[in-house]
């Protein structure tokens, strides 16, 4: 990701609009040479422009930043189709239902990729109304599991776990669905929860 708009960005998406510098421009209240120089490298436009830039051009400062329109292929926002970003500096866990461009800390989050549970340290038993998720894991300080997430077909349900408390929680059992976990080191786990 660019750290600022860059004069190409602004000419590619302007053409791609069809308009003229001129009509750039008026829309947000500068002179034509102002875009002439931003799109030559010669200046930037000042923060307070990036806003109207971007509605102008029909992207958003995100996109506008990044360079590229990001075009929402899951339009049903599936959520068999969920996605998790955690961001390496704070910690924040961000749930999507499909791929989005996520920042967090002045960081582009990659979308954690889960690898299936082979060693087998998720262990769920389905007691009467509620599922008990216990994950055999280290908690300590230096390795840990950050989070515990149920999926089913219409919810997502997230447990925030801390280093030195146990690795287990409680969920109400909703049926079949996908227990995932991320560990601070080894990444994001699944395993699938059949009754």
């Amino acid at each position: 990701m660019n750290h600022y708009v860059t004069g190409k960005i602004i000419k590619d998406l302007r053409e791609k609009n069809g308009l003229t510098q001129s009509r750039l421009a008026q829309a947000i209240n500068v002179s034509d040479k102002t875009i002439s120089k931003w799109e030559t490298g010669k200046g930037l436009p000042d923060i307070t422009l990036l806003q109207p830039l971007a509605a102008v051009l029909g992207v958003s400062v995100v996109e506008l930043m990044n360079g590229e329109q990001i075009i929402n292929r899951n339009i049903a926002s599936n959520i068999k189709n969920s996605k998790f970003y955690v961001c390496p500096i704070c910690g924040n866990i961000i749930h999507s239902m499909g791929e989005s461009l996520i920042s967090c800390c002045g960081v582009t989050l990659p979308i954690l990729e889960p690898e299936d549970d082979e060693k087998a340290i998720i262990d769920s038993e389905i007691i009467e109304s509620e599922i008990y998720v216990n994950i055999d894991h280290p908690m300590t300080k230096d390795h840990y599991l950050s989070f515990i997430a149920y999926i089913t077909n219409d919810r997502c349900e997230i447990v925030k776990l801390y280093p030195e408390q146990n690795a287990e929680t409680r969920f109400f059992y909703k049926g079949k669905g996908m227990i995932y976990v991320y560990c601070n080191k080894d990444g994001l786990i699944k395993r699938i929860v059949k009754k």
